[in-house]
């Protein structure tokens, strides 16, 4: 296992380039199972998820070429619905082979997923629409292996099918299965997170009939196949929302390139609160440089609490930067976690880093500042608190070591060579 070593207390400066959206990217790679030729997509992040679900596709017969940040894929010789079960029990966004697969041979046959350690994350959503759809399902192995099979409704005529909850992979399941059945698919109560829009806007770009991405409603008219198709991958705004936290508490000045400034709509407001200094330079096209020159003191927010909810609420995978920039904030911060049970586990390391943190409940925390943090040797658990602690280890006084850091690889490409570049003194060892 690999881990980093963190001089931390070092003002960070320099040109920080966002990478392609995780979120968007690992889906439109499963996707491309639909597509009976090339797929090239470009601004892919080399992170160790998206590797592993190249690997599930490959496991079912496609090709791929993976050039700087080019990938491109050739699924024209897929003939299995079965995907390796080893790639599915590393990758929990590997749930989103199902969809493709039902769209592609009307049957899948698919394992339990496995991934970061933040809580329960049930498939049911998934199944119950699925089942919505004509689609039977058949569990076995003690509930580890899922055998879904097409029923005649779901080949033909229209459907709505109504989510129990705004997931975003449930939506981007259901939206891929329903492309190629013959008949229109509403699906209500559909999350909205931008990288579902995304995967929509790549979707009818290979010839596909979906509207209504980017709201609760989503229309996909079926169509009788997709086409090869060339796409962008949008920026990563999780990325950039953890860089520019890092930025803040650590002070300097850091350009960071290429965000959507509309996808961190809230996060900026909350920003603003918190006296964060940053400014919008070279908007063009919706797209925009952030510049953050921290020398205001770090404040609690107004209403002092951070209330994560699903877009376009503040995002859960932005939890932990935000209570780390709060051990920093001067005043009292309560943040509200509503969509994990178990994503506080970052919160031991910080306390033990001299961070002042109650645990009110298993969704609620209180984070008293501003604090002195000292170098300790911590642990990572998962991606997006494994950031939270390199933003910790670059404010702190002292040397830092942050074990397992191959849960921070798998969300950020390189994180420790991109840091060392605008001045983190960060160190691998494997």
């Amino acid at each position: 296992m690999a881990k980093f070593k963190i001089e931390g207390h070092n003002k960070l400066n320099g040109e920080f380039q966002v990478s392609g959206a995780k979120n968007a990217a690992l889906k439109m790679v499963a996707a491309s199972v639909m597509v009976p030729g090339i797929t090239t997509l470009r601004n892919v992040p080399k992170i160790v998820d998206i590797f592993r679900m190249i690997d599930v596709i490959e496991s079912l017969g496609a090709k791929t070429t993976f050039t700087d940040h080019t990938l491109v894929i050739d699924a024209s010789g897929i003939k299995s619905f079965s995907p390796d079960e080893k790639p599915i029990k590393k990758l929990r966004g590997s749930v989103v082979i199902i969809g493709p697969l039902l769209a592609r041979f009307g049957k899948a046959n698919f394992s339990e997923p496995g991934g970061c350690l933040i809580g329960s994350r049930p498939i049911d959503t998934h199944l119950k629409a699925f089942e919505t759809m004509d689609v039977s399902v058949e569990i076995s192995n003690k509930g580890e292996r899922f055998f879904l099979q097409a029923g005649s409704r779901f080949k033909n005529g229209d459907i709505e099918v109504v989510l129990s909850e705004m997931s975003v992979t449930a939506t981007e399941n259901v939206m891929m299965a329903a492309i190629l059945r013959q008949g229109k698919t509403t699906i209500k109560i559909a999350a909205c997170e931008p990288e579902i829009v995304d995967l929509a806007d790549f979707l009818n770009s290979a010839g596909a009939k979906i509207s209504g991405a980017g709201s609760h409603t989503i229309i996909v008219e079926g169509v009788k196949s997709l086409k090869e198709a060339e796409h962008t991958v949008i920026p990563d705004r999780i990325e950039a929302g953890t860089i520019a936290i890092a930025a803040a508490v650590c002070g300097g000045k850091v350009k960071l390139k290429d965000i959507i400034p509309d996808h961190l709509a809230l996060v900026l407001s909350k920003f603003t609160e918190m006296s964060v200094d940053y400014e919008m330079i070279n908007a063009k096209n919706g797209h925009a440089d952030m510049v953050i020159n921290q020398r205001s003191q770090l404040v609690a927010p107004v209403s002092a609490k951070l209330d994560v909810r699903q877009y376009p609420g503040l995002p859960t995978d932005l939890q932990a930067p935000l209570a780390v920039l709060s051990t920093q904030a001067s005043g009292e911060t309560k943040i509200f976690e509503t969509l994990f049970n178990s994503r506080f586990d970052y919160t031991k390391w910080l306390v033990e880093m001299g961070a002042k943190i109650d645990i009110l409940n298993p969704f609620l925390i209180e984070i008293n500042g501003p604090v002195i943090l000292r170098g300790q040797e911590i642990e990572s658990s998962d991606i997006r608190g494994g950031a939270a602690l390199v933003i910790a280890a670059l404010c702190a006084r002292g040397t830092t070591i942050i074990n397992n850091v191959e849960y921070i690889d798998r969300g950020y490409e390189e994180l420790d060579k991109r840091l060392k570049s605008i001045g983190a003194e960060i160190e691998r060892i494997d």
